[in-house]
């Protein structure tokens, strides 16, 4: 695969990899659980967008602060898989760069053999929150040049 994961991204497709059969899913439920209350901040009207291509109603808005980006989602309480899929992408991009993120390759997760435990419509919607995530990233891009 082309393309390098930032650091605390690769740490956690290692830890997924590293994981047997439901293992696999038990850390991704464990990332739901830990994922965070939404920020007083957090205004669904400001830009905040939706990620659609999820089945879930998923919002999620950027922010860009000494030209690293930060992320916060908006994931319901009754979809712990895509929770886990925001937060393992919250933990792992948080405080990156456009270009580091830009250069993640699109289907990185299939390094964390979610494809053995998940069926591949529920792996879509890791993809449509890293196609949102990099789409994020290209604008911070622009509005820098």
């Amino acid at each position: 695969m082309s393309g390098q994961l930032p650091p605390r991204l690769a740490e956690i497709v290692s830890d997924f990899a590293e994981c047997e059969g439901r293992e696999k899913l038990e850390l991704l439920l464990d990332y739901a659980r830990r994922f965070p209350p939404l920020p007083a901040d957090f205004d669904a009207e400001s830009d905040a967008e939706d990620v659609p291509e999820c089945m879930t109603p998923v919002r999620m808005s950027a922010r860009l602060v000494n030209g690293r980006l930060s992320f916060t989602f908006d994931v319901p309480a009754e979809s712990p898989t895509v929770r886990g899929y925001a937060m393992v992408i919250m933990e792992g991009l948080n405080e990156t760069t456009p270009e580091e993120i830009l250069a993640i390759p699109a289907e990185f997760y299939l390094q964390m053999g979610l494809q053995d435990v998940l069926t591949a419509q529920r792996l879509n919607g890791m993809a449509a929150i890293l196609a949102h995530v990099k789409r994020r990233a290209a604008e911070a891009l622009e509005k820098a040049d």
